[in-house]
């Protein structure tokens, strides 16, 4: 099966995994913020990235000591489910951010665990990796985080907002709260921010690829329709030709009118500048376009 965009990302972020505890800590808290389920009863972490899946222990291990009580077979195909339901390690990780176990119904983004700007960048890496996802720029732009926590979603925007000095728009989708962007720049932008500079490039080549193909493809209908108009006006000379040489009254014409009927009838599908440099002597564009005009005209006077 091919791999998605969104997975190709992700498995960029997850080439370097935090080296200080408290950037450890911010991620890890990105990730529960934003993943399946964060509360007292467990937590459960869905995902069918495999490198995300790989680092999730060691961050759990370097952020709190601890391990998953389940953790899937890296070969198994599909999703992929880490769960922690030991009351003992829940509080571990609930006092990491200043929870209480017994009152996990208003989460929200404990900003002393962001203060620093590396843990500010962790923590979006985190909720990206758990609760994020980027269409392949080829079918369009659109990136987006997810949550259930209401004031979660308020308070990470309020993040993007101050880090990278853009606002994400936000929408209701069911029980999850969604930030998301659209313009191409700001998802390359917050990507190359996640330490993803190959998935951002990837976005802005698709951009200008798309805007090389729009260029090409206005030149064509813009082309397409000249060579309409030319040869609708090639047909209309011609036919006033035909008129005139019915009433037998092209050998009465001027010399320089019996020159631009020969050279338009032997040269139907001619542009106006080919039949200028067929005349005797050559003659410019704008005369010759008056010359086939005032040949119109004739062919529509009325015969006294």
């Amino acid at each position: 099966m091919a791999i998605s965009f969104s997975s190709t990302a992700k498995a960029e972020i997850c080439r370097v995994l935090p080296q200080r505890k408290c950037c450890a800590l911010a991620e890890c808290f990105g990730i529960l913020l934003f993943c399946n389920s964060f509360g007292a009863n467990g937590i459960r972490i869905i995902t069918e990235s495999k490198m995300f899946a790989q680092n999730l222990p060691k961050l759990f291990k370097k952020a709190f000591g601890i391990t998953f009580d389940v953790i899937p077979d890296e070969d198994a195909p599909g999703k992929l489910i880490f769960k922690i339901t030991d009351s003992d390690k829940l509080s571990v990780v609930m006092r990491a951010y200043g929870f209480d176990i017994n009152d996990t119904l208003s989460l929200h983004v404990n900003m002393p665990i962001v203060e620093e700007d590396c843990c500010k960048n962790a923590f979006l890496r985190g909720a990206f990796l758990a609760g994020g996802s980027v269409t392949d720029p080829a079918k369009g732009y659109h990136m987006e985080i997810t949550t259930t926590h209401i004031s979660v979603a308020r308070e990470t925007d309020a993040l993007i907002r101050e880090t990278l000095q853009f606002a994400p728009k936000t929408t209701v989708r069911g029980p999850r709260q969604v930030l998301y962007i659209k313009q191409s720049e700001l998802i390359s932008d917050f990507l190359a921010f996640l330490n993803a500079p190959i998935a951002a490039m990837g976005i802005m080549e698709a951009r200008v690829e798309k805007e090389m193909n729009n260029k090409v493809n206005r030149r064509c209908n813009c082309d397409d329709a000249n060579i309409t108009k030319v040869v609708e006006v090639a047909q209309e000379q011609l036919s006033a030709i035909r008129t005139l040489r019915e009433r037998g009254e092209i050998p009465k014409l001027p010399l320089k009118l019996q020159q631009a009927i020969i050279a338009r009838e032997e040269n139907p599908e001619a542009s106006l500048t080919e039949l200028a440099s067929l005349m005797e002597p050559a003659i410019s564009k704008p005369a010759m376009n008056h010359r086939l005009k005032r040949i119109v005209e004739l062919a529509k006077e009325v015969p006294q």
